[in-house]
């Protein structure tokens, strides 16, 4: 209760920035209000006490004062009152404690001196102590307050002559109603200092929130630049090579399959044209345009058979209509998959089966090539290796399961379910997010 307060009641704080939060709270709009009436108050008594003075005479032994006396306490009230005035006026841009203490002594002892002069000023007392109370700390507030109330009480018995009940129990009720307010004026700063403290938090955190969010943002557009050329680009680099390889091996004794093989080449070429300048305008797969899934998968068994594989096609069920980033996701692990049996497999057969269940599809890829341990799977130095792992990351972003089953010499299943109980739009969201 008796912590510093120079800079909530000498006057206004400092405002706020309210780019946020528009206007001030109400718990500082009620600080401020006290701040005007105890300011208020103090010169409304500062003014009753010298008119009180200056109007009559025979008030408090005033005949028994020198002339220089009578003259001095109304310059004393005017130079009290500039004091009060401009040590309030100069808390809106200084709290320096040192100065609010020299400012709370020079206003005490002029006080001191006026109510010594005449029991018209004694009065002041009662806003003292709030000044005190809240320009003090612990104890010195509590010695403070009861060294006013003393003073109070012995300037009206010496200026009576006498000692009555009244003028003990008026100074004494006044310090502890004083005391009362300043506690729950303590209590609203405190609530107002927590709220404020509260709304920068909360602004703060907003703010980073924000940031957050547009880093995860950045994050999973690149992660899913790195699928999509892992998956196209990548792969159909990577059988252009395979096919030029085979061309140039037939080239000497037949040149009508190396043609053949080369025009294959050209024609992968111009779809990754397409695919990298899908990049840009983020249409579908060119492989997609004008043709369902199951179309897309058949030219895609038949591009991988000219690489030296027999690839084949099997459709189970009905087609259904599936969400744009369904058909996505299950072409490009097609893709991945037909691009490691034609690169790494070493297999003679590959088949790829695709089947609408009820509440699922699914995408199975076989070849009986020389097969591999999955857990030791990963990214190499050369750069490849990455396509498991952004195979996991597209299908598992759409809620939908992906498995590997192979060992070496008993060849590769890559199995990817896809549930069919969603809304369109989030079985897209995961891979068309943007």
């Amino acid at each position: 209760m008796m912590r510093n307060r120079e800079n909530t009641l000498q006057g206004p704080e400092p405002a706020a920035d309210r780019s946020a939060v528009p206007g001030p709270p109400p718990v500082a709009t009620v600080l401020a209000v006290l701040r005007l009436l105890l300011h208020a108050c103090f010169l409304l008594l500062l003014v009753i006490g010298t008119a009180r003075y200056v109007l009559s005479p025979e008030a408090g032994s005033l005949a028994a004062h020198p002339e220089t006396v009578r003259r001095a306490v109304p310059a004393g009230a005017l130079l009290l009152g500039a004091v009060y005035c401009a040590g309030a006026l100069a808390a809106r841009h200084d709290v320096h404690r040192v100065r609010s203490l020299a400012w709370l002594a020079g206003v005490t002892a002029l006080w001191a001196l006026l109510a010594w002069a005449s029991p018209d000023f004694v009065w002041l007392a009662f806003p003292l102590y709030f000044l005190h109370l809240h320009l003090l700390r612990g104890a010195h507030a509590v010695l403070a307050v009861v060294v006013i109330t003393a003073s109070v009480v012995v300037g009206q018995a010496l200026h009576t002559g006498d000692l009555t009940a009244g003028m003990v129990l008026g100074p004494v009720l006044g310090a502890v109603f004083a005391v009362a307010i300043a506690v729950g004026y303590d209590a609203l700063h405190r609530e107002g200092e927590q709220r404020r403290a509260l709304i920068e938090t909360l602004t703060r955190t907003r703010s980073e929130l924000a940031e957050a969010e547009r880093r995860a943002g950045v994050l999973d557009e690149r992660e899913r630049l790195a699928r999509e050329i892992h998956d196209t680009l990548a792969q159909g680099l990577s059988s252009i090579v395979l096919l030029l390889r085979v061309a140039e091996n037939a080239l000497p004794g037949d040149p009508g399959t190396a043609t053949a093989h080369i025009a294959e080449a050209r024609e992968s070429a111009s779809a990754n044209l397409a695919e990298a300048r899908r990049f840009v305008r983020d249409l579908a797969p060119p492989s997609l345009t004008g043709a369902g899934l199951p179309e897309a998968l058949a030219r895609l068994c038949e591009r991988t058979a000219r690489t030296g594989v027999d690839c084949r096609f099997r459709l189970d069920g009905v087609p259904v209509p599936l969400p744009s980033g369904y058909e996505v996701a299950l072409l490009r692990a097609a893709q991945a998959s037909l691009a490691n049996v034609a690169a790494h497999a070493r297999a003679d057969t590959a088949v790829v089966t695709l089947g609408y269940l009820d509440g699922e599809v699914t995408l199975d890829v076989y070849d009986d090539g020389a097969g591999f341990v999955p857990d030791r799977a990963g990214p190499r130095p050369d750069g490849t290796g990455f396509g498991l792992a952004a195979l996991r990351e597209r299908i598992t972003a759409l809620g939908g399961a992906w498995a590997v089953e192979s060992a070496p010499g008993e060849g590769t299943v890559v199995a990817v379910r896809l549930p069919l109980a969603r809304t369109g739009g989030e079985e897209s969201r995961g891979e068309e997010r943007r």
